[in-house]
């Protein structure tokens, strides 16, 4: 049964990232669920100290926050007038790799990257590998893991914007690979400001040869792109990179969401809708405006449902979409989750052949859960409150600095 008071700090370990000394803490913020399918992690990004936090997820699609891991660095806002909810302008800054069965993450006011073992029977149960590392940028604001967790990339979007990989290595932690660390040339700051002109993601294609960023533009000025790099059979990256320009029209290259069976993403656009980019023939590309959009700026994909989710920061607004095998998109139905939510990162997880839609409401301080019961039935189901938790357990959280969601399921 789950206590209904707190156990505080479980373990306290010196640890050094760099030039920043810490403590690593665990602290358990509630008794671990036997029954728990799964786990959901998300970072504080917190300009003294980043924490990883872990809620378990049930098989009804219920949240319950567990533990708060010190992620080994500081965080940092970006620069925006007024301040959002989007403190990184990014997507994927905590990622998990079910195969890999670990957990990366970025320091952004630190530089570097950490990593994390996942317990696969109590995936709640993360523990630091190595010690945060460089990620040889500044401002480092997503992460990608390939196919099989063995390598990772990181987004650097700051004054020094680069790309950068390591090998995975489950003693050691992260590894550089060597010429892995390509410039990507943006001018911007560090933190970088924005949104328009920032980095978004980096994510590999369907069979790990290609590693693509998606860069915001600046509207009027100039149109976002992606930077391909080619990926050699060792990890490294071609010298240079292959820019495309995003699609007639496009402004604020965000989200990269690959589109099962094809060599393809569904990409938002910020200042438009969505792009669907095809990378066998980029003419094919097309863009589809959101009617009374503010910043689309994330997505996710179900695969029971067969259709793909986009978050709006500004009015709160999920859309559900379509794409038939033509490559053709098409709005299923939009979900009102309130203007004051703040809906940034989301993810979806499979749970007992169930998919559920996780949100990562910043403003609200909340991750919220919708049952994916079939196309345009999306319903809400739960909300987890986290500032509460925190408040309880000593840990700071500002809601414009909660970044991420990603998710693992017992194995």
């Amino acid at each position: 049964m789950l206590k209904s008071t707190l156990t505080v700090l479980a373990a306290v370990l010196a640890v050094s990232a760099g030039p920043f000394q810490i403590l690593e803490r665990l602290i358990q913020l509630a008794e671990s669920r036997l029954d728990a399918e799964g786990a959901v992690y998300f970072i504080t990004n917190e300009p003294d100290e980043n924490v990883v936090m872990a809620a378990s997820i049930s098989r009804e699609g219920s949240l319950l926050l567990e533990k708060a891991v010190a992620a080994g660095g500081r965080g940092l806002h970006g620069i925006a007038s007024p301040p959002g909810a989007d403190g990184l302008f990014s997507q994927s800054s905590i990622q998990a790799s079910a195969k890999g069965q670990v957990l990366a993450t970025v320091n952004a006011g630190s530089n570097t990257v950490a990593l994390f073992s996942i317990n696969p029977k109590q995936p709640t149960d993360i523990k630091p590998l190595g010690d945060p590392i460089s990620s040889e940028g500044e401002f480092p604001t997503s992460v990608a893991f390939n196919s099989d967790g063995t390598r990772l990339c990181v987004l650097n979007g700051g004054a020094v914007s680069t790309v950068n990989c390591f090998n995975v290595d489950k003693k050691l932690g992260l590894t550089a690979i060597p010429n892995s660390l390509r410039p990507l040339g943006l001018n911007q700051s560090t933190p970088a400001s924005g949104p328009p002109g920032t980095a978004s993601q980096i994510t590999f294609n369907h069979n790990d040869s290609k590693l693509i960023v998606s860069v915001k533009g600046n509207p009027g000025v100039v149109p976002g792109f992606l930077a391909i790099f080619n990926v050699n059979s060792d990890g490294s990256l071609s010298a240079d990179f292959t820019k495309q320009e995003t699609v007639p029209g496009g402004e604020l290259t965000f989200s990269l969401t690959p589109i099962p069976g094809k060599n393809a993403f569904v990409s938002t656009d910020a200042g438009v809708g969505f792009t669907v980019f095809d990378f066998d023939d980029f003419s094919k590309s097309s863009l589809t405006p959101i009617a009374n959009q503010s910043a689309n700026c994330w997505s996710t994909f179900s695969p029971k449902t067969g259709t793909f989710f986009l978050d709006d920061v500004g009015t709160g607004t999920v859309t559900e979409v379509r794409v038939d095998n033509n490559l053709k998109a098409s709005i299923v139905k939009q979900y009102q989750l309130g203007a004051n939510a703040g809906t940034i990162d989301n993810d979806v997880a499979t749970v007992n052949g169930k998919d559920f839609l996780l949100i990562m409401a910043a403003k609200a301080a909340a991750v919220e859960v919708l049952s994916l019961d079939g196309p345009g039935k999306a319903r809400k189901v739960f909300s987890m409150d986290i500032a509460g938790a925190a408040r309880r357990a000593g840990i700071p959280v500002d809601p414009l600095s909660l970044q991420g969601v990603t998710h693992f399921i017992r194995q």
